[in-house]
This record gives C-alpha cells, structure tokens and sequence, in this order.
C-alpha cells in the first residue's frame, strides 16, 4: 500500500507555486522534459572547499539547460525548482509523472574523501549498485532533510518500488538516455570517464519515464568546483547534456528536434 501511495503522490498547488511552477505549463508541447536541480533550500547538497554549494550549482544548470532545450528542441521543459527551495524527493518525480513528462534528468555535483576524484558519471535507476562508489553516492543523495514534515520513502517501501521498475521498459530506457548524455558530456568536457552506472537513487525510483541522475563533476575537487563555478564552464556542461538527449532515439512516435536535426522516432 505504501507503494502504491508513493508512485501516486503529486505535488500540490501551494508546492508548484513554491518551486515557480503553474499549472498552465503542465500540457503545453508535444515533448516534455523535466529537469531536477539537486537539492535546495535548507538542503545544501555537497559544499566544496571554497564554500561552492552544491544547490547553487545544479539549480543555474537547470536553468541553462532549460533555455537550450526549449530554444533548440522546441520541447516543453519544466524545472521541478526554479529558485532556492527544498523540494522532497518523492514529489520530484511526481511532479514529472502528473507533468506526462517524456523524460526526468536530475543534475547534481559529486563529492569523496579524496580531494583528488574528479570527473563524470552518470546514473540511471537499479536495485543493485554497480559497485561500492556508486552505491556510497546514492546513499549521500537519499539522505536528505526532513522539513515541514516531509519524508523520503522508507527503506522497505524504496526497496519495492526498485523491484516492480527493474522491469519496465522506463528502466531499460533510462540505460540508453544514461549513455547518450553520459558520451556527450564527457566529449564536450574532456573531463575523466567514471562510467555509466546503477544504484538505488530515491529521486529517480518514483518516475514512470527514462529517468537518468548526471554528476557533473566533484564539487570537493578544488579544481572541479572552481570550473563547476564557471557560468562558461555550466554552459558547456548544458549544452552537453542538451546533445546528449537530443542523441536519445525515444520509441514512443515523438519527434525530438535540435538545431534543425529532426529525429522520427517509431515504436518497436
């Protein structure tokens, strides 16, 4: 029963308007992507050396790669925030499934122990970690605030949400969308190849779409959160991940379109 109360939860009127959301942008266009800035509000996410809020990054990634997907895909783009607020876990992807959002992209920035990792991987959703770091990184991301009564999911409750997705065709599509952004992102950055890989994220585990969670880089990398920190740096890095969906061959008989390239998608 908790399972089925999680998958139909959705935001409410006073949370969209919270997160700069209306409702007259639920249904307009015919591709609808959402993007999550990680974190907010009293939710900081990782903080660097240098005092660089993970929150702060992801949000003007968000915002950027909104702009060049509505300009350069004419798709309808939603933010789950728009400004610096706490959203809970579980309402992001609802608010993407009650959206009809074709595809769900949460952004964040890594952290470690080592000031020396670098780099870019990228996630999509499985009940079984592809090894130890991945599994480390999304027990970090689950592990989030309580506010105003908000709760993430409960272990059991994550757990069985994770075994009825393993199968759905979300699932396996969320693997190919995880490698088109994930190969764009690292041949417009240069940055180090961490892979594309697994784990039991809480924010992707609601989402009835191709969900994928993208860590940018290490913000606990003095050298990656200064770049991280770079508006010309973040444009790059959207525009990566905005290539990387336009790559993403959807099978549901939309047209995705960027930059003039029209791309007729078909079902199986």
């Amino acid at each position: 029963m908790a399972f089925v109360i999680f998958i139909a939860s959705i935001l409410t009127p006073g949370a969209l308007l919270g997160a700069g959301i209306g409702f007259e942008d639920l249904y307009a266009g015919d591709i609808t992507i959402v993007i999550d800035p990680g974190h907010g509000g009293e939710d900081t996410g990782a903080v660097g050396s240098n005092g660089t809020e993970e929150k702060n990054i992801t949000l003007s990634l968000g915002l950027m790669l909104k702009e060049i997907l509505k300009e350069r895909m004419g798709c309808n783009v939603l933010l789950t925030r728009t400004e610096d607020v706490f959203i809970p876990l579980d309402e992001r992807t609802a608010f993407a499934n009650r959206a009809g959002a074709d595809l769900f992209i949460s952004i964040h920035a890594n952290a470690a122990v080592s000031r020396e990792a670098m780099g870019v991987e990228t996630f999509f959703l499985s009940f079984d970690a592809t090894d130890d770091d991945a599994r480390r990184i999304a027990a970090f991301e689950n592990k989030v605030i309580r506010v105003s009564g908000s709760q993430t999911p409960e272990a059991d409750d994550l757990n069985l949400i994770l075994l009825d997705l393993a199968n759905t065709e979300a699932h396996h599509e969320s693997s190919r969308l995880a490698e088109a952004v994930h190969l764009s992102m690292l041949k417009a950055t240069g940055k180090e190849n961490r892979g594309v890989k697994q784990a039991p994220f809480a924010v992707l585990a609601g989402a009835t779409m191709p969900a994928v969670l993208v860590e940018t880089g290490f913000i606990s990398n003095p050298h990656e959160e200064k770049w991280l920190s770079s508006k010309k740096e973040q444009a790059r890095i959207a525009e990566a991940i905005a290539e990387g969906v336009a790559g993403f061959k959807k099978t549901n008989g939309k047209v995705i379109e960027y930059s003039g390239f029209r791309e007729h998608t078909k079902k199986n």
